[in-house]
């Protein structure tokens, strides 16, 4: 069972200053970039966003209480743990009117693949797998993650398990859990 510890992720500063980003994971493409990348990012001032042409975003709050996105002229109010899916090559800017937030992103090259955040609340009674192709993010609360007959492994705030459909680990606690998954694109050519 792969997990992906928050505490040991590097924070990357902005080019502009406004945030830093940690990346959990991404799949490397052929031409030296990527197809598809997971990342969590604190968001500390309002600002341009980075242009990503030929991607699709899903963002994602989940610390802080509001995050305004102006995405190609249009105001889209985002709330905690409410997924918005946009065009990652569109001229965005963010507004931070209750402070600073936390979210979770997940950029995708659009002729590839497409990317999906489902918020889940976590159960003490039945624990909730993972597929190949799906990282767990614990939002918040106390989970554990076990796989086959293992011993249950705590996890911490944001930290990240990855799926697998040899025994699919399986995610067991109360709180809330984003499940990001990537699908290929079928039939792009």
């Amino acid at each position: 069972m792969q997990i992906i510890r928050f505490a040991e992720l590097k924070a990357e500063p902005w080019r502009n200053g406004g945030g830093v980003t940690r990346e959990i994971a991404r799949q490397e493409s052929e031409d030296g970039g990527w197809t598809w990348r997971v990342s969590i990012a604190d968001v500390a001032k309002a600002g341009d966003f980075s242009a990503f042409p030929g991607m699709e975003r899903v963002l994602t709050v989940i610390e802080g209480e509001l995050l305004v996105l102006t995405v190609d002229g249009a105001e889209h109010p985002m709330e905690k743990y409410r997924p918005f899916r946009f065009d990652g090559g569109a001229a965005t800017t963010a507004k931070l009117p209750t402070g600073d937030i936390r979210d979770l992103n997940i950029i995708t090259r659009t002729a590839a693949c497409k990317g999906y955040t489902s918020i889940i609340e976590l159960s003490k009674k039945r624990a909730h797998p993972l597929f190949e192709g799906q990282l767990g993010v614990l939002l918040q609360g106390q989970a554990v993650a076990s796989e086959g007959g293992a011993e249950p492994v705590e996890l911490g705030r944001y930290d990240t398990v990855a799926g697998s459909d040899g025994g699919s680990p399986g995610i067991l606690g109360r709180g809330f859990l984003a499940v990001v998954s990537v699908d290929p694109v079928t039939g792009a050519d």
